[in-house]
């Protein structure tokens, strides 16, 4: 079997973060797991932010996560940067600096070849380096489906992080990459189209983005992957207690995004975030417009409490409503 003849999404059952476990059925499982020991935690459990937090010395932090999923893209080297950016990416949306990784893996040895592994291992080196990250191996084991991602350890100084829940009302709402990237992949598993523009969008870092967040001096973020917009933003306006209202029309997307929608490429990780949400959602456009709000994301923007260039204004945080999310 050569490289060139595989097609990676077809061995997972999913892909990317649209795997995720549903947000409310996730909240429901780690309610009251909290470690009994916090004591120098600054960020845990509570609000289900990005990464863990731990205050190890004076205002210097420890930032920590682990992220991995099955194949989002067929290119074994582009799905590997895909996973690495994705990890990264937590680090990023708590304000902090990666400076180690470990890989994880899933691989099906007896089915798929050790070399399209080691595109995967590479993808992932090639942007830990251009992330300044470094590698220090990692864990493997033998797994009917394919899965990639790292646990990732990274710095941040305790005074100036960037949480979920410190939103703030008559501040806008930021998006830092476009989204579709979603319907866009589920397109390319179903019928192998490529689609350079969500590649370029998932393997793009968060860096830069967390950096102009810091320098502007916001403390409000988190980025969009599973959950969709709607799902991140919904988890971001309740953990501070403000209402997110929503300008639709301001949202920027994918080429291709909309048409993907229009022909039926929707997850069902997609439908079920739309689902959580809607309880606590007043909207007034239609569902496909919805629908590509809460459309999951795999190595998508940071979402953010405030402006910084290059980032598009979405709309605007506001005082606490009978609804937490508004769309218009």
């Amino acid at each position: 079997m050569t490289q060139d003849a595989v097609r990676l999404t077809q061995y997972a059952h999913g892909g990317g973060c649209a795997c995720k476990i549903p947000p409310g059925e996730l909240e429901d499982l780690v309610r009251g797991l909290s470690g009994a020991d916090t004591a120098g935690l600054v960020v845990g459990l509570d609000d289900g932010d990005d990464a863990a937090v731990v205050r190890v010395e004076g205002d210097t932090a420890v930032v920590v996560t682990a992220d991995f999923f099955p194949p989002v893209v067929d290119d074994a080297y582009d799905f590997g940067r895909i996973a690495a950016a994705n990890a990264l990416s937590d680090i990023y949306a708590m304000g902090g600096r990666p400076v180690v990784a470990v890989n994880l893996v899933g691989w099906p040895r007896g089915v798929l070849p050790a070399e399209l592994l080691r595109e995967v291992l590479r993808g992932g080196l090639d942007i830990a380096r251009e992330a300044g990250c470094v590698v220090g191996g990692g864990h493997s084991i033998d797994d009917p489906e394919p899965k990639y991602g790292m646990a990732v350890t990274g710095v941040a100084d305790a005074r100036r992080l960037l949480r979920n829940d410190a939103a703030q009302g008559g501040t806008a709402i930021s998006l830092s990459k476009p989204l579709g990237i979603g319907v866009l992949n589920n397109r390319h598993k179903a019928t192998g189209e490529i689609f350079p523009q969500a590649v370029a969008a998932m393997t793009t870092l968060n860096r830069d983005a967390c950096a102009a967040a810091l320098e502007a001096g916001l403390a409000a973020a988190t980025d969009v992957t599973g959950f969709g917009l709607l799902g991140h933003l919904y988890k971001m306006a309740r953990a501070s207690g403000v209402t997110a209202a929503v300008d639709a029309a301001a949202v920027p997307y994918l080429d291709g995004a909309r048409q993907a929608l229009r022909d039926g490429f929707v997850s069902g990780g997609t439908r079920r975030n739309l689902d959580w949400v809607r309880p606590q959602l007043s909207a007034s456009v239609g569902e496909d417009e919805l629908l590509l709000l809460a459309d999951a994301q795999t190595s998508g923007g940071l979402l953010l409490g405030g402006e910084i260039p290059g980032a598009q204004v979405i709309g605007e945080f506001v005082p606490r409503r009978e609804s937490v999310l508004v769309v218009r």
